[in-house]
């Protein structure tokens, strides 16, 4: 039997969609929240997939330090990309596609997770990014 947990971290990040052709592709900000869905197949000696604070450590951790209070563009948007270079101080953080719900959620748990959770004995099966109260995106294996 597996066991699943989530910890939930909020942050708060700037994006615009490139070529959406709609209002989204002025640059706008979110209060993002994001779920991380945590499982594995194991319980350590306390009983747990693993101790909750570990788990916020180590996301809450990657976001603050990458994408809390910066701005996520895609790497090809180069127009986005030179105007946040222009702005002193700046942080932004470049996306390998558009930084829409869906590509954040799918980012975060297949490039960011297996390295967080390393060591952990524990495996990210889903994140879930709500860019509204009433919308959000899930990826999951």
């Amino acid at each position: 039997m597996s066991l699943t947990i989530m910890r939930r971290i909020k942050f708060c990040a700037g994006h615009r969609l490139h070529q959406h052709g709609g209002k989204c592709e002025h640059f706008h900000g979110h209060n993002y929240v994001c779920d991380f869905f945590v499982t594995s197949d194991t319980q350590d000696t306390v009983g747990r997939v693993m101790d909750f604070a570990d788990l916020k450590a180590r996301c809450k951790g990657w976001i603050d330090e990458h994408w809390d209070h910066s701005f996520l563009v895609s790497h090809a948007d180069s127009n986005a990309i030179a105007s946040l270079k222009m702005v002193e101080p700046s942080r932004y953080f470049v996306l390998p596609y558009n930084p829409t719900a869906e590509n954040m959620a799918k980012y975060l748990l297949e490039e960011v997770c297996p390295g967080l959770l390393a060591g952990s004995g524990a495996k990210a099966t889903a994140v879930r990014i709500w860019e509204t109260d009433e919308s959000y995106a899930e990826a999951s294996l």
